[in-house]
């Protein structure tokens, strides 16, 4: 029973120390003006307040790409890094929507624009929606990120015809009390607030009070003979201000419900009928502010699927975008103040863009592409991103499983190239990172070819990690139910191939193309598959160091013009030519070609040198690559290779060995013994061919 007192004290305190210290206190209107003065960032307007939020979080600047990192979406601090993004052009399309908001903070014109995510299914974008929504909660929990409004008290005291029940009223709109001021005083006091003010921005409030704040306001203002002070001292609290979007403050999500039913009611308020009887139909204190601006006032307002709403119902957001205002039934205007972000998919989009009559909707649209991940091991990294968050069954995932899985998807999103020395694949590769000196890639110029030939932007077709995702995990049931310890590239190949078809959001017509790049995927594996095995059966740490102190020797010889010391005989003689390009041709570098790499290689080892770092050959992955398979060369000749697909008992030896190596190098011994007989057989044929 101590135990449990105990446990639950050490929670209630833990969450007691979550919440701000003044979330239920009521302060007055003199003490919030005296912390406006002291900090103004209190007064932010919505944009203001989310472009301070992501920096809030942490940034990394990406010198290279020349994109801002933000931790809230690359290490997702609050959750451990559990909704984490990944991909090059995920991070640029939230860096574009940042600089968007920021823009908008300095009043620069997007403050008056919808933010358009747009993507095709699956992208990221409401991901990225949910994850801004739920950081703004916690920033508003934050001293950084705090924020007030009022309720109006004692209203039964001045106010004959008031409902006793509505004798204490907060702020419908939860506006920021600086309102309560006449515009011309609140300007004095804005004005001496940005003295004082340390950002990129300056604090603006010319916002109206809302209908049924400016009925109190003007009744009390009457009883006190126009004694503002009285006023705000007998009438007004200054109360914590937290986003919730569970209570719809500050944070709304808008789905699109039936188009024959849309109502403007559900964004912007509508009677409240219990009230009518109360204090008549034309009373502002007879509307109820539950319309979606309404709720997401000083905040966020998500528009799910916003495009799919009726051309009509859409005409309500060129108000609350462009004069940043509503205009409700039955009820004077309401100034609002929000970061509308709006989410759609590629059909939606490309209908409405064709619309004439949506000219000055779309006008009033910043669009944000939010494309699939163009790098297959960030793809892969989503995967394995949603395999540690699950309940996975006690299963190992071979290697290359999820990096094959990514390049899939990948290449059904990347165009393919106007060029005649990069393929499909060579150019999904470079994208990856894995662009070889020796030939001239310009990832840029492709990038650029690309965005000119895709009909919106590349990376905004193919398929989506949902399907990739779920083959995956149909995968891993799949292999628990035949007692299979472990997932494998062939596995995964063979549900895609089984269930490509039956994918709704795969259209008929890509069919083929996608069984093609599957096959091609397939041949990948292949030859990384042939690689482990060939690393396993003579992989030689020694050797290889060896074979590249002796490579260098002659290299830097060559170089040099000069002469070498034989290691038999000790003779100079000149540079072993043959040896030199008996390494070279491993990695199918011409003979044109090989004073580039000889000098390239010679440059990496003078660096080295110059850095105090001692020569290890495995340290250039091409050199590396190069001495690996020329080691396999001269040793294939003394393998065995029918123990590779041998069905016997794994008592051998020689076969337990290279089992055990392949172990190394992360495969489950069950799945070493699945690519020793799928790739010794390919080597095997190849041997035998090659006689």
């Amino acid at each position: 029973m101590t135990s449990d007192t105990d446990t639950l004290e050490r929670l209630s305190t833990a969450y007691q120390q979550s919440m701000p210290a003044d979330l239920r206190e009521a302060k007055s209107f003199g003490w919030y003006l005296d912390e406006v003065t002291a900090d103004p960032k209190i007064a932010r307007n919505a944009h203001q307040r989310v472009a301070d939020m992501f920096d809030h979080y942490g940034t990394t600047y990406d010198d290279e790409r020349g994109v801002v990192e933000y931790h809230l979406a690359s290490l997702d601090p609050l959750n451990d890094g559990e909704n984490t993004f990944y991909g090059r052009v995920v991070h640029q399309a939230i860096h574009e929507f940042v600089n968007k908001v920021k823009s908008g903070s300095r009043r620069l014109g997007p403050e008056r624009r919808i933010k358009l995510l747009l993507g095709p299914v699956g992208s990221g974008k409401s991901h990225f929606d949910r994850q801004l929504r739920r950081y703004f909660e916690d920033y508003t929990l934050t001293e950084d990120g705090r924020m007030y409004t009022f309720r109006w008290t004692n209203l039964c005291d001045v106010i004959r015809d008031q409902d006793p029940s509505d004798d204490v009223v907060r702020s419908p709109m939860n506006q920021d009390p600086l309102v309560l001021l006449p515009i011309e005083q609140r300007r004095d006091v804005i004005d001496a607030m940005n003295d004082g003010l340390d950002a990129p921005y300056t604090i603006q409030n010319e916002q109206a009070l809302d209908p049924e704040s400016e009925f109190y306001m003007d009744r009390l203002l009457a009883h006190y003979e126009d004694d503002l002070q009285a006023v705000l001292e007998n009438h007004v609290e200054i109360v914590r201000f937290v986003a919730d979007e569970n209570k719809r403050q500050g944070l709304e999500t808008f789905e699109p419900k039936d188009k024959k039913n849309q109502d403007e009611t559900e964004l912007t308020g509508d009677v409240n009928y219990s009230k009518i009887a109360v204090y008549g139909e034309s009373d502002p204190r007879a509307f109820d502010y539950s319309g979606a601006f309404c709720n997401a006032n000083r905040g966020i307002f998500s528009g799910e699927e916003l495009l799919k709403l009726q051309r009509e119902f859409l005409y309500d957001f060129l108000h609350a975008t462009q004069e940043q205002t509503i205009k409700p039934k039955n009820n004077p205007r309401i100034d609002i103040d929000q970061v509308i972000v709006g989410r759609t998919n590629m059909p939606e989009y490309k209908d409405k863009k064709g619309d004439e009559k949506m000219e000055a909707f779309n006008d009033r649209t910043k669009r944000i592409d939010f494309p699939y991940v163009l790098s297959y091991e960030d793809e892969a990294r989503i995967y394995e991103k949603m395999l540690e968050n699950a309940d996975v069954p006690d299963i190992h995932v071979e290697p290359h499983t999820l990096e094959m899985a990514g390049l899939f998807g990948v290449l059904t999103r990347v165009e393919e190239p106007d060029s005649d020395r990069v393929d499909l694949l060579s150019k999904a590769k470079a994208y990856n990172g894995e662009i070889d000196e020796a030939t001239d890639v310009d990832v840029k110029k492709l990038r650029e070819e690309a965005d000119q030939t895709a009909e919106i932007g590349e990376g905004m077709v193919g398929i989506s990690p949902r399907f990739i995702g779920d083959e995956i995990a149909e995968a891993i049931m799949d292999s628990k139910h035949r007692d299979r310890e472990y997932l494998s590239p062939l596995t995964v190949f063979s549900f895609f191939e089984e269930n490509l078809e039956h994918h709704g959001s795969i259209p008929e017509a890509e069919f083929e193309r996608y069984y093609r790049y599957l096959e091609r995927v397939r041949e990948e594996y292949r030859e990384r598959a042939i690689e482990d095995v060939r690393n396993a059966l003579a992989y030689d740490v020694e050797e290889i160091q060896r074979q590249g102190e002796k490579y260098m020797d002659h290299v830097m010889a060559h170089i040099d013009d000069a002469t070498i010391e034989d290691e038999l005989t000790g003779r100079e003689q000149e540079p072993d030519e043959t040896f030199l390009r008996a390494v070279e041709e491993e990695l199918d570098i011409p003979s044109d070609r090989k004073d580039d790499f000889r000098q390239e290689v010679s440059n990496w080892v003078s660096r080295r040198a110059r850095e105090g770092e001692a020569f290890d050959p495995t340290d250039n992955e091409r050199l590396r690559r190069a001495l690996e398979r020329k080691l396999w060369e001269d040793k294939k000749h003394n393998i065995n290779f029918s123990a590779l697909v041998s069905a016997g008992e794994i008592d051998d030896e020689e076969r337990s060995a290279w089992i055990d190596a392949l172990v190394e190098q992360g495969y489950s011994k069950n799945g070493a013994k699945e690519v020793l007989e799928f790739a010794g057989a390919e080597v095997a044929r190849s041997e035998i061919e090659e006689q």
